[in-house]
């Protein structure tokens, strides 16, 4: 799909739409100084090119009861492809997995995982991860707290370059 070219104004709406996605298109206009008519079609724009993927509603993972997040670290036995995909299925498959990373390094992917308890950590890490196709080695480290979080990215317009106006002498 080739890329949508952003410019200062689309990043402009992306990242208040970043801040709230429930911002109503006449609000969201207004902020970023366009009529909603034309705030409309950009969004929709970038949302048709797959700029925009979806509107999700971020949860307390606490507030839910999901107390305990954990690193885990996963070496495969073998890095080939068809057990690279048949790894990568099964992760997508699992709900507590909130991240999945291909990695370079010691370990071929870095999951952030979040449980309720340490309990149904170990429910997930032997009945569960032990058992996926190609794993070799797992290593977990337990989020103490969590010291940032964000979920928006950070948009910077790139500056434009103007030609210099010529002084008369």
């Amino acid at each position: 799909m080739p890329r949508l070219p952003l410019d200062a104004k689309d990043l402009h709406i992306l990242d208040h739409l970043q801040q709230d996605a429930r911002i109503s298109n006449v609000e969201l206009a207004q902020a970023v100084h366009l009529s909603p008519s034309p705030c409309l079609a950009r969004v929709r724009a970038m949302e048709a090119a797959g700029v925009i993927a979806r509107h999700v509603t971020l949860l307390d993972p606490s507030a839910v009861g999901l107390d305990v997040t954990v690193f885990i670290q996963v070496a495969l036995e073998k890095q080939v492809e068809p057990v690279l995909d048949r790894f990568e299925k099964a992760v997508r498959e699992r709900p507590e997995v909130m991240e999945c990373y291909l990695m370079t390094g010691d370990a071929d992917y870095l999951l952030r995982v979040v449980v309720p308890d340490v309990r149904a950590l170990e429910r997930f890490i032997v009945d569960v991860l032990s058992r996926m196709p190609g794993v070799g080695n797992i290593k977990s480290s337990f989020a103490l707290k969590q010291v940032k979080y964000e979920t928006a990215l950070p948009l910077q317009p790139t500056p434009v370059s103007r030609p210099r106006s010529r002084r008369s002498a």
